[in-house]
């Protein structure tokens, strides 16, 4: 899953991708190195200044048009309105990815009735709201519980459990020792039974872990993926496609998921 952020506040590009047509050159470029999914979003999780639903609209309906119109892979919009997911499955969008774990049960409701996929993933703050100092007794039970309770919701507003994917949240509302320890145990995520996937490019426990600034973070983000494929994952959200690709061919063809592009040595 390729990162489109039509934002000038991303944590990553910062903004680069903001202009419309740099949103579609990086839609290109994606597709271009083998992404199979387009994740497009027009407002951080983080904190920061308000973006009105028709702006968060105008940023994100045109950069799915365009992506639509130049693959059948699977696009999703990152979103926590139920206005904006509505829009974009309109202009294309297969799945809504919802990284504010449900917080508004409508986001469901539109899910079902147009009969998308929803991803549903672990946060504690409200949207855009900071959540300093998070605790937890143990990471990865209550979020493994809190995960089976908005399925649950989901479910009850319509969504049928085949189009429900789940992601743990690695670093939304934890701490490093939070997002190690998930990676650990992410076993534990992936026997909740439905597609998990792990959104963990570049982000700040891997610059902790490493010491690393945000930019410098490629070969521990590859580390984590191959880790988290092992642990159950089967979707990655990352922002070096080409190098993710890479990572997780050379994982699927080791345990037997992949044929080698070529065989020769010791062959001829």
């Amino acid at each position: 899953m390729a990162i489109i952020n039509r934002t000038p506040d991303s944590f990553h590009d910062r903004g680069r991708t903001f202009a419309l047509d740099k949103a579609l050159v990086a839609v290109e470029n994606a597709l271009a190195h083998e992404a199979d999914w387009l994740d497009i979003g027009g407002v951080p999780f983080a904190p920061g200044p308000p973006v009105g639903v028709e702006e968060e609209i105008d940023r994100v309906v045109p950069v799915i048009e365009g992506a639509r119109s130049r693959t059948d892979a699977v696009i999703s919009v990152e979103t926590y309105r139920p206005e904006v997911a509505r829009a974009a499955f309109a202009a294309g969008a297969d799945v809504l990815n919802n990284t504010s774990g449900l917080h508004d049960p409508a986001l469901a409701d539109v899910v079902a009735e147009t009969g998308a996929t929803l991803i549903i993933t672990h946060s504690l703050a409200d949207p855009r709201t900071p959540y300093p100092r998070p605790r937890y007794d143990d990471v990865v039970t209550e979020v493994a519980e809190f995960l089976r309770r908005r399925v649950a919701l989901a479910e009850k507003h319509g969504v049928p459990a085949d189009r429900i994917i789940i992601d743990p949240g690695h670093d939304l509302n934890k701490n490093t020792y939070h997002s190690l320890e998930l990676t650990r145990r992410l076993p534990e995520i992936a026997q909740i039974g439905h597609p998990l996937l792990v959104a963990v490019s570049n982000k700040d426990f891997i610059g902790e872990t490493l010491n690393r600034d945000q930019q410098d973070r490629v070969e521990g983000t590859l580390a984590t993926l191959v880790v988290s494929v092992l642990g159950g994952a089967r979707i990655v959200r990352v922002h070096d496609v080409t190098e993710a690709r890479q990572a997780v061919n050379m994982v699927e063809s080791i345990l037997g998921w992949r044929p080698p592009a070529y065989v020769r040595h010791n062959i001829v």
